[in-house]
């Protein structure tokens, strides 16, 4: 039975394969297309077509009596291996046929075209392959192929424009790469006509990238200190967006503008009123509107960093001035005096005015403005175990919002984003068995306890909120370690031991942790690996830093503000260098190439009797050295 099957399948294969007709030699010079001269043959030639279609037609079996079998034989015979191809080689074909079939048909020989209209054609023709996108199975408008692209970053945009000519093209639109620009973080606020190919800029802007990273871990860069010696002993040190403030015990304060490099003394109200002897400054905060300072007296100056250098706001407090900040985005003032604390904005008009004045059962230990909020600034306040939050419309007859309080577990240190808050706790006495000290996060809306890491028998001397990257938060402690926290697992990313007198003060990014510490050191830490990649040492404390992506700001503060015994013979002890303090400007952007750009302490001798030359393969490697 299946042998008489196989017989009749054979039988049948063969007598479909004798139905093709074979072409005569009259239409295959007809496919060639070669012409006669006579006039008949360009009628045979613009015939042929029609000819082919209809012998294909009557070759071909119909859908109905053709077996499934034969279609796909044919189909592989043939070499189609999906629509797509056959779709797109009959699109191309129909497109440059249909200028010649046109001439062909008519019964005049075709004129000479024009040069210009050729180029006119083929340009025309150009725009219509491109405004019809393959996808496939189908064709879809230029936008809605734009469209699509949009979902794909900047490898898989490079890996289409791989695929054909059109997908390049819309591989390569400035829509696509302006969008992606942004995204990273380059060029922010540029519009799309502002570059002339966005693929460049951003690839410019990735090697920049690449190259200050180099540089930062490699320490090549240009060094500064901003000193002022007739200020006497440094204070205290702040910055932001390029703007370096200090503060001196004689009470002058003074502003850089490390983009142009302008030093402005900004005139302070005791030296307009010729007051002697001039108080100390307390406190300095800058952004990059306002500069304000405090003073030993209660007062407290504000300036404008555009305007002028008058002071254009000015009040007293009673007593010392215990704390004060100043909102990184807007121009909102808190200060503490004693119990007191004061809040102070710009209204409509841009005149200051009081905004908040609120009286605390305890001292005050400090005051956080919780950046991102322009209409109605909310301050964080913390006095001994309690914490409050201070809302601008606060009037005298309501109550303070406590977000924290716990007896006999007094605040360390304190840092606020623009939606949460981060709490060093120490635990004494019956919490010491509940793990050693903490850090809790609060969330300023629901005023909640959201998380709480940390397990530490040191305190929590200072914490990173606001300038970590998200979901991070790193903070320095007593027990001379550097502490990154994932907030989402609560879980410690990475443990760092790293001064010997504590942690005074730290920073992170993506990539890198900065730190300073009592004994005066500034370490840079490669987050992933845990390693120290670099460090430097000044005299004093480490109270302050600050970097972005290229700079570095670092501020060496003393604790002695009237040091004695430096010499017996001279009464004016600050004019020591090593009593003053000291204010540090790293800028990692320059070229590393450059002799000039190495920092001097990476350019040693071997002549000195005593130096450090700790990275001297940078200026002098011993591959180039040549004998006398």
């Amino acid at each position: 039975m299946d042998e008489d099957e196989l017989l009749a399948f054979r039988e049948r294969w063969k007598q479909e394969l004798k139905k093709n007709p074979k072409t005569s030699g009259k239409d295959k010079e007809g496919y060639f297309g070669h012409l006669s001269k006579d006039s008949s043959s360009v009628h045979q030639s613009t015939s042929f077509w029609e000819k082919q279609s209809n012998a294909s037609q009557q070759t071909q079996p119909t859908a109905k009596d053709q077996p499934e079998y034969v279609s796909i034989a044919e189909g592989l015979l043939d070499g189609r291996s999906s629509p797509l191809l056959d779709r797109i080689e009959q699109e191309r074909t129909r497109r440059k046929r249909a200028p010649d079939s046109d001439a062909l048909n008519t019964d005049t020989r075709p004129k000479k075209e024009n040069k210009c209209q050729k180029l006119l054609e083929q340009f025309l023709q150009d725009l219509n392959e491109v405004n019809d996108i393959p996808f496939f199975d189908v064709e879809l408008p230029y936008e809605l192929a734009l469209k699509i692209f949009h979902f794909l970053g900047r490898t898989d945009l490079g890996r289409c424009a791989q695929v054909s000519k059109s997908w390049k093209v819309l591989a390569e639109d400035e829509v696509l790469w302006h969008r992606l620009c942004l995204e990273e973080g380059y060029n922010n606020g540029a519009s799309i006509s502002d570059s002339p190919c966005w693929k460049s800029t951003l690839r410019d802007c990735r090697n920049t990238e690449n190259g200050v990273k180099s540089n930062w871990k490699n320490r090549v860069g240009s060094i500064r200190h901003l000193q002022y010696e007739l200020g006497k002993v440094l204070c205290d040190v702040s910055s932001c967006a390029g703007l370096v403030i200090a503060g001196y015990t004689s009470g002058d304060v003074r502003l850089w503008d490390t983009l142009h490099w302008d030093k402005s003394y900004l005139h302070t109200t005791h030296s307009i009123r010729d007051e002697t002897p001039a108080p100390y400054v307390s406190h300095v905060r800058v952004n990059k509107t306002v500069a304000t300072a405090a003073y030993e007296n209660g007062c407290v100056d504000v300036w404008s960093t555009e305007t002028g250098l008058e002071p254009i706001h000015q009040y007293q407090h009673l007593r010392r001035v215990h704390a004060v900040d100043l909102s990184p985005d807007s121009p909102a003032l808190a200060s503490a005096s004693g119990p007191d604390v004061r809040v102070d904005a710009p209204d409509e008009k841009g005149y200051w005015r009081s905004r908040c004045l609120v009286q605390l059962p305890t001292t005050v230990d400090g005051v956080l403005v919780v950046p991102g909020r322009w209409d109605f600034p909310l301050v964080t306040v913390w006095a001994g175990e309690s914490v409050y939050l201070l809302d601008s419309k606060w009037k005298e007859e309501q109550e303070p919002r406590i977000l924290h309080y716990v007896y006999g577990h007094p605040v360390t240190c304190v840092d606020v984003s623009p939606c949460r808050a981060a709490l060093g706790i120490k635990s004494c006495g019956w919490g010491m068995n509940d793990g050693g000290n903490k850090i809790q996060v609060y969330s300023l809306e629901t005023s909640q306890c959201e998380l709480t890491v940390g397990n530490s028998a040191g305190d929590f001397t200072c914490v990173n909120l606001r300038d970590s990257p998200p979901h991070l938060l790193v903070c320095g402690n007593k027990d001379r370690r550097v502490r990154v926290f994932d907030l989402r697992t609560g879980s410690s990313v990475v443990s760092l031991y790293a001064h010997h007198m504590g942690v005074t003060t730290v920073q992170a990014d993506d990539w890198k942790v900065v730190s300073g510490g009592g004994e005066g050191l500034v370490s840079v830490w490669e987050m992933r690996i845990g390693a120290k990649l670099w460090e430097m040492h000044n005299r004093h404390p480490v109270r302050h830093i600050r970097f972005n992506s290229s700079t570095l700001v670092t501020a060496n503060i003393p604790d002695e503000k009237n040091p004695r015994g430096a010499c017996i013979t001279d009464d004016d002890l600050t004019a020591h260098r090593r009593y003053r303090g000291l204010i540090c400007h790293y800028d990692f952007s320059m070229d590393s190439s450059t002799q000039d750009h190495i920092l001097p302490i990476c350019r040693s001798n071997y002549t000195e009797s005593s130096g450090y030359s700790y990275n001297i393969g940078l200026a002098m490697p011993y591959d180039i050295l040549k004998g006398p």
